[in-house]
């Protein structure tokens, strides 16, 4: 019966239910006093990166993100591991090409935080079509340990999230969706170096609003006739025009995302055709048959 039951418990995949202790004031007051604590530098390109450049930092995070879609990832996992990557960065110089062995590293220690199952070597070393070893990978996780004295556990904006809506008493029928939406924003801003002058706070409250104003959403919170972005600033503690300047750069930032999707579609569906076309001509046919 024993190992009846360890057998059937070894196919499930074991998640922690929210706690809705974690959603009183006072949590929601400790991250703020925490997060600058993490806060990465906002100009370490200029400061300490000599061979890394802003794009290059885009492609390892979209590569990131990419790796934690396909091994189904938490969401907390994405953007604590861009934390990591950005403090480390703020500290230490790197060469250009273990930019990637870097990136694996930070996702590595990411999952073993926030996952029950976090990713394993061999899965980053094939996702990175072998381009380090395994070795490497481990040599660099314990160097961003060491740089970051070991406190990788920090304030992302997604730890923001359930309190806003909490507050602002968004119905549970609604929240999915209004999540969905905000985690889309805040990743968003993961992918771009200039959010970094933005503590995490800002990041999600800017993303509430844009979430909400998307969805046309306009729910005051109860007892209250102030905006939602007035409101969210005043609970962060921060003006409102630094809420409303950052959700106008997520909002273009998405604008922009978006584009750039349709082009890439656009020559998809190009390049599909043309292959049609070549398909059809004389010059492919190998036998011929008299």
């Amino acid at each position: 019966m024993d190992k009846q039951l360890l057998c059937w418990e070894a196919g499930l995949e074991l998640r922690a239910r929210r706690d809705p202790v974690l959603l009183q004031s006072r949590v929601l007051q400790e991250l703020l006093e925490a997060e600058e604590h993490y806060q990465p530098s906002a100009s370490y390109f200029q400061q300490v990166q000599e061979e890394v450049r802003p794009h290059m930092r885009g492609l390892l995070v979209h590569w990131m993100m990419e790796v934690c879609e396909e091994e189904g990832c938490e969401p907390e996992v994405f953007p604590l591991a861009v934390n990591c990557l950005d403090r480390f960065l703020s500290l230490r110089s790197i060469e250009k090409k273990r930019l990637q062995v870097l990136g694996s590293a930070c996702l590595l220690l990411a999952s073993k935080l926030k996952e029950s199952t976090p990713l394993c070597t061999e899965t980053l070393c094939l996702s990175s079509d072998f381009s380090f070893s395994a070795p490497e990978l481990w040599s660099l996780e314990l160097l961003v340990l060491n740089s970051l004295s070991w406190d990788i556990g920090a304030v992302t904006p997604l730890m923001f999230v359930q309190h806003f809506l909490e507050l602002l008493y968004i119905p549970q029928e609604r929240r999915p969706v209004v999540c969905k939406h905000t985690e889309t924003f805040i990743v968003l801003s993961a992918h771009d170096y200039s959010f970094l002058v933005f503590p995490p706070s800002v990041i999600a409250g800017a993303s509430v609003c844009a979430a909400m104003t998307g969805l046309r959403l306009g729910i005051p919170s109860a007892g209250t006739d102030m905006t939602i972005t007035a409101l969210l600033a005043n609970t962060i503690q921060c003006d409102v025009e630094t809420v409303t300047d950052c959700q106008e750069r997520l909002e273009r930032a998405l604008v922009t995302c978006l584009r750039e999707g349709q082009r890439y579609q656009v020559q998809v569906d190009k390049a599909q055709e043309d292959r049609q076309k070549r398909a059809g001509t004389p010059t492919d046919v190998l036998d011929v048959l008299l």
